[in-house]
């Protein structure tokens, strides 16, 4: 990202490459999820996951849009975007980590990869219909096909070409990684002069990806309260690992350069909700083995 603004005249030459480049870093992360023994998890978990799913695809978008409208109001579209958007596919990999609900978690991040195309669209034209004249019908195509085509893709080489998963899956860390950074470098070289004017609004940004966050965690909690710790732990993962590499292109495309920033900023507490989520959990455990 800081290549990218530095050195816009470099970023330019890779400004063909994110979208593609989104496609093929979710077509690597779907090798992992076997649909079939999903929905078959889904039978027994049913009520839960679309009740967590619509909180998170529909009436938690709304609320934080609202609550950052009258707090920061450059940055209520960001939470919107990043709050409605569906459960990142690493997510069962960070449960794993703070040893969650790894199942649950895995749940959501199906249901919601395949409702969020046509939540996310419907809500910013709801919310955003006097501000921004943006094709619902665009927006709708865009993630439909950056989600739905790695998916079918995937599923026709599970059909007819298995073996050659496995020796994919072992470059897939390094590969989503220089995927990572063409995205990047293809999104924010054309906000060089913005970024260079504003430097400030970087750290604002951090802010709010961690503020945000923050919020996803406590939600994810308070939603299985009644549950396990292990239940506890998979809400938190399933809110607040979110799919923010979508969020930078997509917010490209129709929005920014706010939007994108954030979405990337969120790359922080990503990863670092894994800290205190497992403090939490330790604490949790030694509550319950003292009563």
């Amino acid at each position: 990202m800081t290549l990218g603004i530095i050195f816009p005249d470099f970023g330019l030459r890779f400004s063909t490459l994110p979208f593609y480049s989104l496609m093929i870093n979710f077509f690597l992360s779907y090798l992992s999820i076997d649909l079939k023994s999903v929905w078959r998890m889904l039978k027994n978990h049913a009520v839960r996951i679309l009740a967590i799913a619509l909180v998170k695809l529909t009436i938690l978008p709304v609320i934080l849009y609202l609550l950052f409208y009258y707090v920061a109001p450059s940055y209520a579209l960001s939470a919107l975007l990043l709050t409605g958007v569906s459960a990142g596919v690493v997510a069962p990999m960070i449960s794993n980590m703070v040893e969650g609900n790894s199942a649950l978690v895995l749940l959501v991040v199906v249901i919601t990869s395949a409702l969020a195309p046509f939540t996310l669209p419907a809500l910013i034209k709801i919310i955003l219909a006097k501000e921004a004249a943006i094709s619902f019908l665009s927006m709708l195509r865009t993630l439909a096909t950056v989600i739905f085509v790695p998916i079918a893709v995937v599923e026709i080489i599970r059909y007819l070409a298995p073996k050659i998963i496995g020796p994919i899956l072992r470059i897939q860390f390094p590969v989503s990684l220089i995927l990572f950074a063409m995205i990047n470098l293809g999104v924010f070289y054309r906000y060089a002069p913005f970024f260079k004017r504003e430097p400030s609004v970087i750290v604002m940004a951090t802010v709010v990806a961690s503020a945000l966050a923050a919020i996803y965690c406590v939600v994810g909690i308070l939603f299985f309260r009644n549950g396990s710790v292990e239940d506890q732990l998979a809400g938190a993962v399933m809110l607040g690992n979110l799919n923010n590499v979508l969020v930078i292109v997509f917010s490209s495309e129709f929005f920014g350069p706010v939007e994108p920033l954030v979405a990337a900023m969120y790359m922080i507490p990503f990863f670092g909700i894994v800290i205190p989520l497992r403090y939490y959990a330790g604490r949790k455990r030694m509550a319950a083995y003292r009563s």
